[in-house]
């Protein structure tokens, strides 16, 4: 069967989201071995989700702008490279201070690669694929909580977690090669001012979708930083079980990143009301059906599907958004999701150290997405009270190539 050009292209990418995705994930099923090694409580362990999260806050407009000029190709490559590096810190860095900052680090090209790879994608293909492409390159961080999240967290309980963060450094280089040789050079740098990136800024609307994804997200992260420990007090999972209730989040995250490309196109707005709206159930049903394995089961496969449903409509309205500037809009969308990892998980910490119990985190995310929703109904507001005004991309480079425009 061949492949087409722009499929080696897209799946480059996914290999990079893969990497990424693995890389990012793979510490809420090792939070329990990773806290014993370096002698710190699960909450304190859990400063490990946040750290990351917050290097991707800091890292996607900073590192975006810093490189607005750069080949995108060859930018996307030098990414992927400071991630490698990010994991081989981490596991070797002996002490619990000093994987903190490893964490840190490897977390900083995350945003500005999804950003940029969000761009390059979407310039592969027409208009009216945007979504699906852009799905495409996310399959990889979706697939990664799919096989790459359990596996490396079965491996990492027999294994030791050290060895996983070097794995995950392996899969960030042969990333890079992948896209080194099978991602054209259909983006260029952006020669315009830097300015007209920070423009997109003063648009209400991308704010507005900033704020859906930071409160819609945080609900999934209040959750699952603390997944393990939640299915193994409340639930009464062994430990060697929490690898194939990863698997469960894995294929709820990839099918509604899936499902959620196919609205994203056709009703943006009403696949994000949704897809909320079924994360604040999901989340208070969670608080009655962690108690019983089978019904936890079917949640933990539900919740993540809910909450990925809306990242295909999120990201492609940003794009639309930023009119020939899409660089820092796309960037922003990963950092926004990562304020949302930092801001669940250190909620979801502070309830479990209150005293509330390994469930309370639930009842956090089912506070979050209700905030989020709030303003993607008030967003849906803005959009019908005045007629759109905002143009498509039109930039020259974000044209699709007239043979790459088939996925």
């Amino acid at each position: 069967m061949r492949i087409s050009p722009v499929r080696r292209a897209l799946l480059s990418l996914a290999v990079g989201g893969f990497g990424i995705g693995t890389g990012e994930f793979v510490i809420f099923g090792l939070l329990p071995n990773v806290s014993h090694d370096l002698s710190v409580s699960i909450p304190r362990a859990g400063e490990l989700i946040s750290a990351y999260a917050i290097g991707v806050v800091v890292g996607a407009p900073l590192l975006t702008i810093a490189t607005v000029r750069l080949p995108r190709k060859q930018l996307l490559i030098g990414l992927m490279g400071f991630f490698a590096l990010g994991n081989f810190l981490s596991s070797i860095a002996p002490s619990f201070d000093l994987v903190l900052l490893a964490r840190f680090i490897t977390g900083l090209p995350h945003g500005a690669f999804f950003g940029v790879g969000s761009v390059v994608a979407a310039s592969l293909v027409d208009v009216s694929r945007r979504s699906a492409a852009m799905a495409v390159m996310f399959t990889g961080l979706t697939v990664a909580n799919v096989i790459g999240v359990p596996m490396t967290t079965l491996l990492g309980q027999h294994l030791g977690w050290r060895l996983i963060f070097a794995l995950v450094g392996l899969i960030g280089l042969i990333a890079a090669a992948c896209i080194a040789v099978f991602v054209p050079a259909v983006g260029v740098g952006d020669t315009r001012s830097v300015r007209s990136e920070f423009r997109v800024f003063k648009k209400l609307q991308v704010w507005l979708a900033l704020a859906i994804a930071i409160f819609g997200g945080g609900g999934l992260f209040a959750t699952f930083s603390y997944i393990a420990p939640m299915m193994i007090h409340v639930a009464g999972f062994a430990e060697g079980s929490v690898t194939w209730l990863l698997v469960l989040f894995g294929l709820g995250m990839t099918a509604g990143n899936l499902v959620g490309a196919r609205l994203a196109d056709r009703l943006p707005m009403v696949s994000i009301y949704i897809a909320i709206s079924a994360e604040i159930i999901i989340s208070l049903l969670f608080v009655f059906t962690s108690h019983n394995k089978i019904t936890a089961a079917v949640t933990i496969f539900m919740f993540p599907a809910t909450s990925l449903a809306m990242l295909p409509a999120l990201q492609n309205r940003l794009i639309n958004l930023s009119a020939g500037a899409p660089n820092l809009a796309a960037a922003a969308i990963q950092a926004a999701f990562n304020i949302a990892n930092s801001l669940g998980a250190w909620l979801g910490g502070v309830a479990i150290a209150a005293g509330l119990g390994y469930n309370s985190p639930n009842v956090v995310a089912a506070g979050l997405c209700s905030i989020g929703l709030v303003i993607a109904v008030t967003a849906g507001r803005l959009d019908r009270s005045k007629p759109s005004s905002e143009p498509e991309i039109s930039a020259d480079d974000d044209k699709p190539c007239p043979e790459l425009v088939t996925i």
